[in-house]
């Protein structure tokens, strides 16, 4: 499961390795106006909640750091990216079964519901995954190249086969 999540996260490093600033902190692109670094700060935030949870095994993914300069800096972006698969790598040996409590706002208030680690990193992959794919969007018309034809697709999509 950790070497899954690893793998995709490899894949926000790619694309942070070779765009600029201007295009990670550019809010230009309609309907949302969210530039690729909220989205790629979003998705760490996320994992952060989880590792900072963890000592207490309470999970709050309402308390998000949004550090602005993760957002609006590929330096940075890139240095949360490599502290989230530090962490991530540390998981390796924990029970994946172990009950955690999970509290978030689903839109009519805070909820907690008991997860498993291995249930609440899922979700978190899940999430980066659903995300990844906004930012494929945005820098589709930016006119950036992806990263790699899966960035942003879920492993379980089938393939369209290219009809020429």
């Amino acid at each position: 499961m950790i070497t899954a999540i690893e793998k995709n996260l490899q894949r926000g490093i790619q694309l942070l390795q070779y765009i600029s600033d201007e295009d990670y902190s550019n809010t230009s692109i309609a309907p949302y106006y969210s530039s690729i670094g909220s989205h790629m700060r979003h998705i760490l935030d996320v994992f952060d909640c989880i590792f900072e949870g963890l000592p207490v095994n309470e999970i709050n993914l309402i308390n998000r750091k949004r550090n602005l300069q993760s957002e609006n800096y590929t330096k940075y972006g890139l240095e949360y990216f490599n502290e989230t698969l530090l962490k991530l790598n540390s998981l390796k040996n924990q029970d994946f079964n172990k009950i955690i409590k999970v509290s978030d706002d689903l839109g009519l208030g805070i909820i907690t519901a008991n997860y498993t680690l291995a249930g609440v990193l899922i979700q978190a992959h899940s999430h980066a995954i659903h995300h990844f794919a906004s930012v494929g969007y945005v820098i589709s018309q930016l006119g950036i190249e992806l990263p790699d034809d899966d960035f942003g697709f879920n492993p379980t999509t089938p393939k369209l086969k290219n009809i020429n």
